[in-house]
Order: structure tokens, then sequence, then C-alpha cells
């Protein structure tokens, strides 16, 4: 038998936590698995005829980067279609980019926005500066954390929204002393009220932005992620992709199962597990405990300083237990958002009264704020750690002057996003970006990881710096790490013989590079399942 594909570079690493005694360099491939790794007589033994064989000289092939925690359906439809906020530091600023968008599309339509920072408001958000600028349009701002929205009075109108809805959760259509909404939508259940009055997006434009965002993710090093949302038009647009040709990296999707939903929702999410496609498939459930401390529906042991943050979405917490257990019970793997302390130790104590499913473990993800008391009972229980290193560097400020930090409050800001701590304790950390409300280039939150500041802003202090990881540690987050998330660690994470061909191969060895030149890094080629997705030919080569 010879090999389909011999991928040959400087050498290879698996980012183990002892480096390997033996620098490998060469990887042989046949039927989308690798067969072999060592040094040039691996390609003696394995090249035939049919053989293609991939020089890389100086390169360093990894195993294939995933992100555990993304949003690319949801996401990509919005970044394609709406306004991009990101970066609008003033209210003034805001309110000139939603001009410019009116001058290109007209003032009869609707402007949707993404990326929202609350910190412009100065206070609670509301929508009236929205009206005296935009008098009758309907506006409608999505938060950064993507918990919220800010609509303009013309938008409520339009909705009809008057502030006596009531939701299964915690959301909520936020009113003023007058009783009349202000324009500030609170969590999922109440912002879908509004998503259902956006413009329509016809599927194939829908699929066109989620297939060029999937490629340009597998350009940074991407050869997986795991999607935790399987939303309408999830399924169609995978399928709709597939009809074309391949997806660029590996889709693992989780549905959401809503907050106090009935036993019948989480018959249909149990259904849904199996569904796939050559690339994607759905395997795990979705839940969320909390909302966000920056919009105050996070859970604490304590309310925060505008007396928030100190109730779970969940209104009945023995449905939630009794919904791990339903999918525990039934070998489907769970995912638990669960930001502040009294929701990671809820969902701590849950996951010990029913244990883990056969397929894989649970997750808890975010993890924003924790006391020490909680930090080994992650390794204890085998609970993975889901965290995003962009949101400790990007979110928040070293001198707690940001929203977050100010309504949590020194101490509990001070223990935030504690990835450090986590990994000394024997957790098992995998990272992920949770695009597009993070920045979806891995390389970036990698370095963001090791630094604890934005990679690309070297006068900014760094936030909790005693939260450092090392460069071996942040790779092994999204590498080993989502594999083990996935119950796919003797499949995916490492290049050894048996494993999935999935690697990623970058220009220079991250681990021989500074976190800024790790940020710049050039990958060469993504492969996934021995198929080569991206491929730059280095200067000078043919």
């Amino acid at each position: 038998m010879n090999a389909d594909l011999i991928v040959r570079a400087a050498r290879v690493e698996n980012f183990d936590s002892v480096p390997a005694a033996a620098t490998a360099t060469v990887v042989a491939i046949h039927d989308g698995r690798i067969v072999a790794v060592g040094g040039d007589h691996v390609l003696r033994h394995w090249e035939g005829n049919t053989t293609e064989v991939l020089d890389f000289p100086g390169a360093t092939l990894t195993p294939g980067l995933t992100d555990a925690h993304a949003h690319p359906v949801w996401g990509a439809i919005e970044v394609g279609t709406g306004l991009d906020l990101g970066g609008a530091t003033t209210l003034d600023e805001v309110h000139l980019r939603i001009a410019r968008r009116l001058a290109d599309q007209g003032p009869a339509s609707w402007v949707t926005g993404f990326d929202l920072d609350v910190n412009v408001f100065g206070g609670e958000p509301d929508g009236h500066s929205l009206e005296r600028r935009f008098p009758g349009v309907p506006i409608s701002l999505m938060t950064r954390d993507a918990h919220a929205l800010v609509v303009s009075p013309a938008a409520v109108r339009h909705i009809g929204l008057t502030g006596a809805e009531t939701f299964d959760d915690a959301s909520e259509i936020v009113v003023g002393p007058d009783g009349r909404p202000t324009g500030f939508v609170l969590e999922l259940q109440a912002m879908e009220l509004v998503f259902a009055h956006y413009p329509d997006v016809p599927l194939p434009v829908a699929a066109q932005h989620v297939g060029n965002r999937l490629r340009a993710f597998a350009a940074t090093g991407l050869t997986g992620l795991h999607a935790l949302d399987f939303t309408a038009p999830s399924e169609d647009v995978y399928r709709s992709i597939e009809e074309n040709g391949d997806l660029p990296l590996r889709v693992r999707c989780s549905p959401l199962v809503p907050a106090d939903s009935t036993r019948s929702v989480w018959e249909t999410v149990a259904t849904q597990q199996g569904l796939a496609g050559r690339r994607w498939n759905v395997a795990g459930a979705k839940f969320m405990l909390d909302g966000t401390a920056d919009n105050g529906s996070a859970w604490f042991e304590h309310p925060d300083v505008f007396g928030q943050n100190r109730r779970p979405l969940w209104k009945d917490m023995e449905r939630y237990r009794e919904a791990i257990r339903f999918f525990t019970e039934r070998g489907i793997p769970t995912v638990t958002h669960a930001i502040g302390d009294r929701a990671v130790r809820t969902a701590l104590d849950v996951i010990e009264e029913t244990g883990h499913a056969a397929s894989a473990p649970h997750r808890i993800e975010h993890i924003e704020s924790i006391p020490d008391d909680l930090l080994p009972r992650f390794a204890a229980l085998g609970v993975v750690a889901g965290l995003q290193p962009v949101h400790a560097t990007r979110m928040t400020r070293a001198d707690q002057s940001d929203n977050w930090s100010h309504r949590i409050g020194p101490q509990r800001a001070a223990h935030g996003w504690r990835t450090r701590d986590l990994l000394d304790h024997g957790a098992v950390v995998a990272l992920g970006s949770d695009w597009p409300i993070g920045i979806g280039d891995p390389r970036i939150a990698l370095s963001d990881a090791q630094l604890r500041r934005p990679v690309d802003q070297p006068m900014t202090a760094p936030v909790q710096p005693g939260q450092r990881i090392s460069a071996r540690e942040a790779y092994a987050g999204m590498t080993r790490a989502p594999a083990v998330a996935a119950g796919a660690a003797d499949q995916l994470g490492r290049i050894a013989p048996g494993y999935l061909a999935d690697l990623t191969v970058f220009a220079r060895d991250p681990l021989g590079l500074t976190p800024e030149e790790q940020a710049g890094n050039p990958v060469l080629a993504t492969i996934v399942g021995g198929s080569v997705l991206h491929h730059t030919p280095q200067e000078g080569a043919p």
C-alpha cells in the first residue's frame, strides 16, 4: 500500500507537555488518515507512483487547529449583512457609521448592526439617541457579547413591543420609569422577537457568506471548529455548501436547549444527534445557565454594584438538572454556558450528580470569574473548561475601568478568566474565539493567551498577567483539548498513525517565536482528512 499524500517539513510538533526526543519531519497519509510519521525513511517506504508529495522547507507541521467555540452560521450572516460597529468607542462614532450605512442603502431600510460596545452609553443602554438622530428609522444593534440588542423607538413601534412581554427564561424587554420600552432588549428569547422582523436573507446568499467565512478561517490555520448552536438555517446552509464541494474545515454542531424548555424540546434536540454531511455533524447539546456580566444577566453568588447579575436564565433549576440528566442518559454530552461563579458552581454540582455521557465529557464554557474552591473541581470531575482568551484581553482593562470590571467589583475581576490556574489544577482547557463575538483568527487568540493583552497593542497593560500561559499550553488548547472535549482524543489533536489527517502547516515553528511573531506566522497549508484545502506556495517555490 502506498500513501496518497506525503507531507515533509522541517519538523512535526504535537505540543506535548514533554517534547519528543526525536524530531519527525515526514507524515504519510492514506485514505484520510495518518499511516506513518518519522524521517525520510517514511518517504522512501510509502511513496509510490500515485503519491503526491508536498515539501515545505523550514516549515512546521502541527495538528490542525480547532476553535472550540464559534458561531459560524449566524455570525457569518450577521457580519455579511449587518453594520460593523467594532472599534466605535463613542456614541457619535456609532451614529456616524449608521449615517453612512443609511446613505448607502436608503432611509427606508432597516439598519442592523453588531459588535456594539455598551460603554458608549455611559450607563444603561437605550435607543432614544437613535430616534433623535435618525427619526423613524428602524435600527437594531447587537451588543458585543451578543446577548442584547439596542433598538430604536421606530423599531419598537414596528415590532409592537410593549414591555409587558413574558418569557420562559429571564429575558426582558427593559422599560423605563414611564413603563415604556427603553429599546434595551435583553437575552435571547426577547431578542428573537426582534430578529423575526429582520430582512430575510436568501439561502444562496447565506451559504455564500458562511462559505467565505469558513475559507477565511482555514487560511488562518483552522481545520475544525465547534459550532455551539444549530439554529436555522444552519442545516440548509451546510447542505447547500456541500452540494457544490466540501466544507473547508470540520464543523461539530451542538444545538441550543432553550432555558426552561420542555421534554418535547429535548426530544427534538436528541433526534438531531447524528445529522451529518461530509464534514459537519451534530453532536452534543448546548445550555445557557446565565447571560452576561456586562448586561447584568450573569449569575453570581452576590449581586453587582447595580444589584444585578444575581439570577440564572433558567427559572426552574430542577428542570435544568432534569435536562442534563436526560441527555447524559442518552449518551449526549452537554455544553453549559456559565459566566458567573454561582452558575459555574451549579453546573459542576449537576454534572457531579449525573456523571458524564458515554460519548464525550460535559463542558462548561466562559467561566469568567470563579473563586479558588472551584478550580480543582474541573479536573476532579473530568469537566472540560472552555475559555476565550480574547474576551479577557479585549473586553476588559487592567485598570478595571471597563463595564465588566466595574459591575462585578475588583475582587471578582481579579479572578477573571483563570486559564493558568485551571491548567495548574489539572483541568483540560479548550480555547475558542466565540466568533463573531471574539476575533476568529486563532493565531491572535493564542498570542493574547500568552500575553494577557491584545497582541497588536504593545502599550496596553496586561489583564491579570499571572494568568499567562506558555505557547505550548496555548496551542495544546486548540489541538489536543478540543479533541478531548469532542470525545475524539484518539482521532484528532495529534499527528500520529491512525489519527485523522487534519494538519496545519506553519511557515515557522510557533514554539520558537514570540507571541507577536506567532500572530503573523504564515499558514502555508491546511489539510483536512488528507485533502489540501489551503496551500500558499512559499516564496521562490514553483
